[in-house]
């Protein structure tokens, strides 16, 4: 299974955004100069892991929360 938007190219639309895809094309040095959102994973995941784990865990328990409200409304139904 492939996500498509990881292979999106991040615009430089925010000082913050900006500051990340230059850092991540110094580090990576893609050939055509564009970085991508699977770029930013990898490099987060090397150089500041705690921040993606902090996402994934948010991310994974919303998922659960979602999950339960979904089977209490398909049995109240």
């Amino acid at each position: 299974m492939e996500n498509p938007d990881l292979l999106v190219q991040v615009k430089k639309d925010t000082k913050l955004k900006d500051i990340i895809v230059n850092y991540i094309g110094e580090k990576l040095n893609p050939d055509d100069d564009d970085v991508t959102v699977q770029m930013a994973v990898e490099v987060f995941a090397e150089d500041f892991p705690e921040f993606l784990l902090a996402v994934a865990e948010e991310n994974f328990l919303r998922g659960y929360q979602q999950a339960f409200a979904d089977m209490d409304n398909a049995t109240t139904e």
